[in-house]
């Protein structure tokens, strides 16, 4: 069987470790060991908080809309309660949107489901 040399891809290998370890502190950038397990870390923070930030960006949508639906006096639960009821199917995303740019069209709908819990 041939011989076989690893040099070229054993060094690929570490050099696009150390390259993806670029800016970490201390040895972390620097030695191949550290950084190894450094990027193996950061690779999986990567995955987990691409799904906690679609939660973090929810919550902030809930959060406009609840301060906009209390400047009416009513409650988060009871304006998207009261949206339901109406037919109303807007998304929290355009509804947190309008709450924060478009705060007169906001409190039409605040008017609308209070309209809808009242009857």
């Amino acid at each position: 069987m041939a011989r076989v040399k690893r040099a070229v891809n054993a060094k690929k290998k570490r050099r696009t470790v150390l390259s993806r370890a670029k800016g970490y502190y201390g040895a972390a950038s620097r030695t191949y060991k550290y950084a190894k397990e450094q990027v193996q870390h950061s690779l999986q923070y990567q995955y987990r908080d691409r799904r906690n930030k679609k939660r973090e960006i929810r919550s902030l949508w809930i959060t406009r809309i609840n301060a906009a639906a209390r400047m009416s006096d009513m409650s988060y639960s009871q304006f998207m309660h009261g949206l339901k009821l109406s037919g109303i199917e807007l998304d929290r995303k355009v509804l947190a949107q309008m709450a924060y740019e478009d705060i007169e069209s906001f409190n039409e709908l605040v008017a609308i489901a209070k309209k809808a819990l009242d009857a």
